[in-house]
């Protein structure tokens, strides 16, 4: 089962930072699509609304990696989707710390890519993909080097003599599986570690020495380029330095029909019920636990929905109509669109065009009547079959 009432789930729970992007991004006209959650690794995949329909067969899945497997403060997580026809994975690790544990941080990596797997016929492992991308904390270091080294290095920002004893590259060169992802040049300073709070490297006893723990890769076919790659230094509420990776993709659509068309019948208000027609465009498994969600237009995300409405049946065949009972529609009014949402393909795959909620009858004469002195008020709340006591 995997209607509306599981999403109650997620607004509860979300985090901090996921309410942080979805009221960033949602005046951008960005969806949060799907996330994903272990411990303190978060993924979330946002989308121009316009795309989601497009966007099929939403997978997640983890693995833990800490303690033998059985923790998840360590491992990865991944969501991986279809995108007019283009199969995508996006995979975000955190690999075990310290720079004797280079080799353990490879094993882990390929454990993670092939343990992990998807309920997808076209693309059933990480590896599958079209396109792959892999980053977060890989917790990689600057070998042999030492302190004094590496700082003047940072200071004259002079980075590419740190690149051969990046234990990243280094390993690049003897595994094979890291040796299918392409990274950009690290023409920024080291992400890690810094004092909270500043940009100083760690002056705690331990002194760890910098390095590029935070890293983004990936394996495109065929390739595409990397248009930016570099961190952001103005942020320090953590010891890490957080890094923006940029991508131009040029991907064919190999479909641009979605497959539900939805209508609205009629003017919408919480004055009437109001009916909503829904077809399909092309074949695909509807269920009876499918639902269509009423939004406020700049929504931002699948779960914020004002109401729903649960289909008819299992088939849906053309022209079906359904009823959103008065009761549930916003009484302020306002733009709306509603989307089917798919139990089985777990996600949008049909979008209506805006449309405009009329402003409630009864609110509109209480906002009226609000402007008037008040002994007007009172006569006109009885002129008009309203007591005055029940005005606003």
């Amino acid at each position: 089962y995997s209607g509306p009432v599981r999403f109650l789930s997620d607004m509860v729970f979300d985090d901090p930072w996921s309410h942080l992007f979805m009221s960033t991004l949602a005046p951008r006209s960005c969806v949060k699509v799907s996330s994903i959650r272990m411990q303190g690794l978060l993924l979330l995949f946002f989308s121009k609304l316009e795309h989601v329909p497009f966007i099929r067969d939403i997978r997640a899945t983890y693995t833990r990696t800490g303690i033998f497997g059985y923790w998840g403060n360590k491992g990865g997580v991944s969501i991986r989707f279809s995108f007019y026809g283009h199969t995508l994975c996006f995979l975000n690790c955190h690999l075990t710390p310290h720079i004797e544990y280079a080799t353990h941080r490879v094993d882990e990596f390929e454990s993670i890519v092939d343990t992990q797997t998807f309920d997808c016929k076209k693309a059933s492992k990480i590896m599958d993909h079209r396109l792959v991308f892999l980053f977060g904390d890989l917790n990689f270091r600057i070998q042999d080097h030492g302190m004094h080294f590496i700082r003047s290095c940072l200071t004259n920002k002079t980075y590419n003599l740190l690149w051969s004893k990046d234990q990243l590259n280094m390993m690049k060169k003897k595994e094979a599986l890291l040796q299918e992802f392409e990274e950009g040049p690290l023409d920024f300073a080291p992400t890690y570690k810094f004092d909270l709070n500043s940009d100083s490297y760690d002056s705690s006893g331990k002194k760890r020495k910098p390095a590029w723990t935070d890293r983004i890769l990936w394996r495109i076919r065929p390739k595409a380029p990397q248009e930016l790659y570099t961190s952001s230094m103005e942020f320090s509420i953590s010891d890490h330095k957080p890094v923006l990776g940029i991508f131009s993709v040029e991907l064919k659509k190999k479909f641009d029909t979605p497959l539900v068309r939805l209508q609205t019948e009629g003017d919408w208000s919480a004055d009437i019920d109001s009916m909503i027609l829904y077809s399909p465009l092309q074949p695909f498994p509807s269920s009876s636990w499918d639902w269509i969600g009423l939004y406020k237009v700049g929504f931002s995300s699948v779960s914020d929905y004002i109401t729903y409405t649960w289909v008819k049946d299992n088939e849906v065949a053309f022209n079906q109509e359904v009823y959103i009972s008065k009761e549930e529609i916003p009484v302020r009014g306002g733009d709306c669109v509603l989307c089917y949402f798919s139990s089985i393909l777990q996600c949008i795959i049909g979008v209506s065009e805006p449309f405009k909620v009329s402003y409630r009858l009864f609110y509109m004469r209480c906002d009226a009547l609000s402007q008037l002195p008040a002994s007007c008020s009172t006569a006109a709340g009885l002129t008009s079959g309203f007591k005055s006591g029940s005005l606003c």
